[in-house]
């Protein structure tokens, strides 16, 4: 069996990000319309997939600093907007309480789209 490289890593590990967000997202406005599924999972479910971003970018920085790979034009662009995206959502969610649904539903996907967008750059 060969052995996984960082490379593999980062490339298996955005599947986990562009999926994750997606579906913490769709969670999100779901939950804005159907008060039951309200539930503290969500939070954490969300907080996990946001936290996968920062993982990601990670591994790409050790790929890049680490075994001096060279990243296509705009891929690392997409990876720090995540990163920007993940912290508005977050700086927001006391002005925007009563929204607070769609502010993270709207905000997973997205993350989700600049995942999608840096994994086609790749």
């Amino acid at each position: 069996m060969p052995a996984t490289t960082l490379l593999d890593v980062h490339a298996t590990w955005a599947w986990v990000v562009v999926i994750g967000n997606g579906l913490a997202g769709l969670w999100a406005l779901a939950a804005h319309r159907y008060p039951v599924l309200r539930t503290r999972a969500l939070w954490w479910f969300t907080g996990i997939v946001e936290f996968a971003v920062f993982v990601q970018v990670g591994l790409g920085v050790g790929l890049v600093a680490g075994e001096k790979a060279k990243a296509p034009q705009f891929h690392m662009f997409y990876g720090f907007v995540a990163i920007i995206a993940v912290g508005i959502v977050y700086s927001y969610r006391q002005q925007l309480r009563h929204r607070l649904y769609l502010l993270y539903g709207g905000g997973g996907l997205f993350v989700m789209g600049l995942g999608i967008r840096a994994m086609l750059k790749a």
